[in-house]
């Protein structure tokens, strides 16, 4: 009796991604939310089986250690289930202009915008919209000439406002383009004017808009944004989420949320960097190893430059079709520009134990992090790079040298690997984003994520689009690049495990590891690869509790007392 186990599970395809020892196992017995027998069903019946063990076949589906998030925004998850979804196909139905619009006038009328200050969407591409470009302010001044409007670009990293919405804003052909972004204009002029603003904003230019826009949301929205988002992961599979490059009061708001309402997963946070440097206390961050109602504070984000998709990212090479009002050789631009900015911000990160997570998608932007990070010395946490989508061969090489962890948004091949190959970078570039293969032939640990809300936090499509690198079109894009099932799935499980420093504690079916689970229709390593994307996540399990499907009564004790001050910069 002193060995009952609360849990046994037995009779399916058992994956344990254990590093020494056997990958494969016949059952798991769990006590106390954790793992405490794995091997065979004969033994674990005989030896753990009580009166009071649950215990559950399988009936042939797959076990696997819960889903890691390496890089995602929890609150920008939550905020994607509130406001206008404005994706394309399969997220979404948007599909040219009219159906955008379309959209936006719904939610305006429902009961989240019609409380809301702003008309706000999420989700377009221009890429994928009919018209091959970004809507205007005359596009939506159609939706509304009484409120300002803002449609977000997927990337999250530009959008577009409507007349009353750049009024807000202050932006006319007197302002001048903010460092590290841009106004577009519907065409330019000689200062002091600098053209009247056509109603897309870049980077730096449309953070305001963005912070303005969500910040008039109903507060009982923002109030829920982290649960919302918590749910949604567990949904996927992830027993472990990111808040990617948060503010310091978004922080507290998730820390207040988490003491408020018990959060299905767990949930890590990073603040900007630039705000927690700057600060005079020694640690404003509260960066611990121990988490705390499910929340801890790991250490700092950097954001170097923007979004390929949306040709914003820093390269070295021109892109192979500069964005309206550019030159030939147009390259894209920095987010900080002075180099000793990002050199002290990370020192200073390193010097306080501080783990560094830098956003860098283009390789002029990745070249700035690495010398940075050379001058700052090593850490002891794990220093990552955020997508590096365009990292060169040699950069990679540096990667290893410097034992900084690659973190691939693998899921770019899909969404936008067509977009890649026509007009951002051209064929012969495109077929090396996201470089997994390089890694691996390195020995480092690399991970996938799903940068959610940039896309929704889809296990199952972060593992196919690893394996298999299909485009929208069906494209094989990098062949060279694939990597086997078996190295996606640990992509987003012990690899990213050690990402978190947490390997001793998740990752992997293994005794005395948290019993973080995830139950498949399929086992990933035995399908066709091309079946892969149509395995489903049938149960998620956290700490032996199960999270997803939700218990049929609310568990929550309350709600959060503060609302966050919602500025989520995804990282696409």
């Amino acid at each position: 009796m002193a060995e009952q186990a609360d849990l046994i599970l037995h009779g399916g395809d058992i994956v344990t991604l254990a590093e020494r020892g056997d990958e494969r196992g016949e059952a798991v017995a769990v006590k106390d939310g954790t793992i405490v027998f794995v091997g065979s069903e004969k033994e674990v019946l005989e030896r753990w089986r009580g009166p009071h063990t649950v215990v559950r076949d399988l009936g042939g589906r797959a076990l696997l250690p819960g889903f890691i998030d390496a890089h995602g925004h929890l609150g920008g998850i939550g905020l994607q289930a509130v406001i206008a979804n404005l994706l394309a196909d399969p997220d979404g139905d948007v599909t040219d202009l009219a159906s955008l619009k379309d959209k936006l006038r719904s939610w305006a009328a429902g009961p989240v915008g019609a409380d809301s200050d702003w008309i706000i969407g999420f989700g377009y591409d221009d890429a994928m919209l009919a018209e091959r470009r970004h809507p205007t302010r005359d596009d939506l001044d159609e939706v509304s000439t009484d409120r300002p409007v803002l449609a977000i670009h997927q990337s999250f990293h530009l959008g577009a406002v409507n007349s009353i919405g750049l009024k807000r804003l202050g932006y006319s052909a007197a302002t001048p383009d903010p460092e590290g972004g841009v106004i577009r204009r519907r065409e330019l002029a000689v200062p002091p004017s600098y053209g009247e603003p056509d109603g897309v904003l870049e980077e730096k230019a449309f953070t305001p808009a963005s912070d303005l826009a969500l910040a008039g949301l109903p507060e009982r929205e923002l109030l829920m944004l982290f649960a919302t988002g918590a749910a949604k992961a567990a949904s996927f599979g992830f027993t472990t989420v990111q808040e990617g490059g948060t503010t310091l009061a978004n922080l507290k708001a998730l820390r207040d949320t988490a003491a408020a309402v018990l959060l299905p997963v767990d949930v890590v946070a990073y603040v900007k960097a630039d705000e927690a440097t700057a600060s005079t206390l020694d640690d404003p961050i509260g960066v611990s190893d121990e988490y705390v109602d499910g929340v801890r504070a790991a250490g700092v984000k950097l954001v170097l430059d923007g979004s390929p998709q949306g040709r914003t990212a820093w390269l070295t090479e021109p892109y192979l079709t500069p964005p309206p009002g550019q030159p030939e050789d147009y390259c894209g631009y920095p987010a900080v520009p002075d180099d000793a900015v990002v050199a002290k911000q990370i020192a200073t990160a390193v010097e306080r134990d501080w783990q560094v997570l830098a956003h860098v998608n283009g390789d002029a932007a990745i070249d700035q992090f690495l010398k940075a990070v050379e001058a700052a010395g090593p850490g002891r946490r794990p220093t990552v790079a955020i997508h590096a989508q365009t990292a060169r061969k040699d950069q990679v090489d540096v990667f290893a040298r410097l034992e900084i962890l690659p973190s691939f948004f693998s899921m770019h091949t899909y969404y936008w690997g067509d977009w890649y190959r026509e007009t951002v970078l051209g064929k012969k570039r495109a077929e090396s984003i996201s470089p997994a293969r390089w890694a691996l032939d390195k020995g480092l640990r690399y991970t996938s994520h799903h940068d959610a809300p940039v896309a929704l936090p889809n296990s199952i499509a972060v593992l196919s689009s690893q394996v298999t690198r299909r485009t929208r079109s069906g494209h094989v894009l990098g062949p060279d690049q694939r990597v086997s099932a078996l190295d996606a799935v640990r992509a987003i499980t012990v690899n990213a495990a050690h990402q978190y420093g947490e390997q001793d504690r998740k990752g992997s079916i293994e005794v005395g590891k948290l019993a973080d689970l995830v139950i498949l229709s399929a086992n990933p390593l035995t399908v066709d690869p091309e079946q892969i994307r149509d395995i489903k996540v049938i149960e998620t399990i956290k700490a032996g509790t199960t999270v997803h499907p939700p218990a049929p009564t609310d568990q929550a004790s309350g709600t959060p007392s503060t609302a966050p001050t919602p500025q989520w910069g995804c990282s696409c």
